[in-house]
């Protein structure tokens, strides 16, 4: 069986990190870096030059491989990977082998799961979200499309994240709550009650920014 080609759209420290788990996985090997700031084509990222832009990435057309989007910030993540989408391109998830990937996981396309993460049974990750370093997301919990973990973050049991959302370091959502769409959670906060599609949450217990 050939290995599968991998493209990386991104060329950021957080790609670095992308690049690492594929090389770690073994499952595939890099056969383009691209990224949207000109400035960084030619350079290099872990030794891999970086080819240019979109541009390049279209001259070597959707059948070329795979595709990660490596962006940590969701919208723009979620920008491109609809792009790509549209251009036909399909996308590849990266694991870690660090990580520990508990019974019927289902993770879904472009999405990366980093090193010392912990996702436990039952559990659904969306397309193109990232679990980052330390993370643990608990049994039956649901992330949208999209959703970021940061690390050192916890999901508790049965916590279910809307597309888009952001859960910040060291973040922690306790058993059962619900974070909207879009919403982002502070680093360091708790999280005791169900958060609103797009709100603002920060402190222990974690409250709206623009609360007294």
């Amino acid at each position: 069986m050939s290995e599968r080609q991998i493209l990386i759209f991104g060329a950021s420290g957080h790609a670095k990190v992308v690049l690492d788990i594929v090389e770690r996985e073994g499952r595939g090997k890099l056969a383009l870096l691209v990224d949207d700031d000109p400035a960084r084509a030619g350079q290099k990222l872990l030794g891999y030059a970086v080819a240019g832009g979109r541009d390049a990435l279209l001259k070597h057309g959707a059948k070329a491989g795979l595709v990660i989007v490596a962006i940590g910030a969701n919208p723009a993540r979620r920008s491109v990977a609809a792009w790509l989408a549209a251009q036909g391109f399909a996308f590849a998830s990266a694991v870690h082998p660090g990580a520990q990937i508990g019974r019927e996981v289902r993770i879904g396309a472009g999405t990366v799961v980093m090193a010392g993460t912990a996702i436990n049974p039952d559990t659904e990750i969306g397309m193109h979200c990232i679990v980052n370093t330390g993370a643990s997301v608990d049994h039956d919990c649901r992330l949208g499309e999209g959703v970021h973990v940061a690390p050192g973050a916890r999901l508790c049991g049965g916590v279910s994240v809307g597309a888009g959302a952001f859960i910040g370091a060291g973040a922690v959502v306790v058993p059962g709550r619900q974070i909207g769409a879009d919403a982002i959670i502070a680093a360091g906060a708790v999280v005791l009650k169900d958060v609103p599609e797009r709100a603002v949450v920060a402190g222990n217990p974690a409250r709206p920014l623009n609360e007294p």
